[in-house]
């Protein structure tokens, strides 16, 4: 019976390696589900991760200005080292992308995010967060050769499950709304910025 229940297991952790996502009806592809929670004790921030996000032009982590705008009052460690933020003081209109390092789909993905960021970051800001990861060191080297400059901050010990950004799956997508509704924007990868946009003003109701 245990010999079962573990090569259930071991099948079910090569599969969230090897293949994040497979094709979907919506055009994009959908996420691999995630296994148990890893240790909050990762580190996001080791020397050669500062190293690397200090050579990049990625942003740093920087706190909102409200009390609470909607998302959750969670501190997260910002992924490669800066300062720790309380979502909560996050305001919207917002992009939230949920990431792994290993994550095909996701790192496709990227470079339609930040094209996006590129055009509509004024307007509609985007920030990611790597989520359950326990080598995130791949995840920033991965965002920065696809050349991702938005904010990456860190949830390595699912402090996020169970509330409005829970990642059943990555990639996971979310949007926050201007009047703080948490709302999911899209379950797999976007391929264009184009996508994105199009998401974002149907779902938020805004024309970009």
């Amino acid at each position: 019976m245990l010999r079962g229940r573990a090569a259930v297991a071991a099948a079910l952790l090569l599969t969230v390696l090897a293949a994040c996502g497979t094709d979907s009806s919506g055009g994009g592809q959908s996420g691999a589900p995630l296994g148990d929670r890893p240790s909050s004790k990762v580190d996001v921030a080791t020397k050669d991760m500062v190293a690397a996000k200090k050579a990049s032009k990625v942003e740093d982590c920087r706190a909102g200005s409200a009390s609470d705008g909607g998302l959750p009052a969670v501190e997260l460690p910002c992924l490669g080292g800066g300062d720790s933020v309380d979502l909560a003081s996050f305001e919207g209109p917002m992009v939230v992308n949920l990431f792994q390092g290993f994550c095909a789909p996701c790192k496709e993905e990227m470079p339609a995010l930040q094209s996006f960021y590129e055009t509509y970051g004024d307007e509609v800001p985007v920030i990611g967060i790597d989520v359950m990861d326990t080598v995130p060191g791949v995840a920033l080297e991965e965002a920065i050769s696809r050349g991702v400059t938005f904010p990456m901050y860190a949830d390595p010990g699912g402090e996020l499950q169970g509330g409005p950004l829970t990642a059943r799956a990555v990639p996971a997508t979310y949007v926050l709304s201007e009047t703080g509704e948490v709302e999911l924007l899209q379950m797999g990868g976007m391929t264009s910025a184009g996508q994105v946009k199009r998401l974002v003003e149907k779902k938020l109701g805004i024309t970009l």
